[in-house]
């Protein structure tokens, strides 16, 4: 199992990092996708990833939450993040139109500079993406052509969004959201829809812990390890055995983030 979407900088993990990364290889949760939110926080995902050569990477960008934030020179601190080795994707980047934290010109702009910079890189982008969907598909429709992929992690749109998003040849990255009865219901109807190839797993944690787990745990803090229990529930949903979910859905994570290439 490949997890893409893992903050293990947030201080919910402080002083645990070590343990999470070990729980989720006993798991079975062979590669983990680190994300980084800011500058300083890709910094940290970076370095943090540097102690699991082969086992974690992770990504470096700007969240439409810190897009107001950034001073300049910004995007040449990016660029050099990306030529870590252990930096595989341009991103969390995107736009979040519920919160609203940076200006929305502010968000656009500081997306439409990452997706220039994933062009030049031909670098692949982890994407964020809440409330926006249509200013979000404008911004991104004019570099699709020039883009080596992207994944619009923790997806959670309708079936009109999501057909758009496969049309404009992105992955959907599926958490547990699928597994809260009261929010999950129509996505557990759109993820048959979404073909092999295209889907990949991931917990987001430490948020969206799987609220069907059994038995509950003690704490509301979600894990990497929990990914099994994810996939489970959309092999289920797909009418896929869990094997062949697994394959696909890792051969996808390393293909789009060219893991192979980086494990060399």
């Amino acid at each position: 199992m490949i997890d893409i979407g893992v903050n293990l900088t947030s201080e919910q993990f402080a002083g645990d990092e070590a343990v999470v990364v070990a729980e989720a290889q006993a798991a079975g949760v062979r590669t983990l996708l680190l994300t980084g939110t800011d500058l300083a926080d890709s910094q940290a995902a970076a370095e943090l990833a540097a102690r699991w050569p082969g086992v974690c990477y992770c990504t470096a960008g700007v969240h439409p939450h810190d897009a107001k934030s950034v001073a300049d020179g910004w995007i040449t601190r990016l660029e050099g993040l990306q030529a870590l080795p252990q930096v595989v994707a341009v991103g969390e980047c995107g736009l979040d139109f519920n919160r609203d934290f940076s200006p929305r010109p502010v968000q656009e702009a500081v997306f439409e500079a990452q997706l220039a910079l994933a062009a030049r890189l031909k670098r692949p982008l982890f994407m964020h993406c809440r409330d926006a969907h249509d200013r979000f598909a404008a911004l991104l429709a004019p570099w699709r052509s020039q883009l080596t992929g992207g994944v619009l992690h923790c997806f959670t749109g309708d079936r009109a969004e999501l057909e758009q998003c496969l049309a404009l040849d992105l992955h959907i990255g599926i958490t547990g959201w699928i597994c809260d009865e009261r929010r999950g219901q129509a996505l557990r109807e759109l993820v048959p829809l979404i073909p092999a190839g295209r889907l990949l797993i991931e917990t987001d944690a430490p948020y969206l812990i799987p609220r069907d787990l059994s038995p509950k745990p003690k704490s509301r803090r979600n894990s990497p390890a929990h990914l099994p229990h994810i996939a489970a529930t959309v092999a289920a949903l797909r009418g896929e055995s869990l094997a062949a979910l697994l394959a696909h859905t890792s051969a996808a994570a390393r293909a789009l983030f060219q893991l192979d290439e980086a494990m060399s």
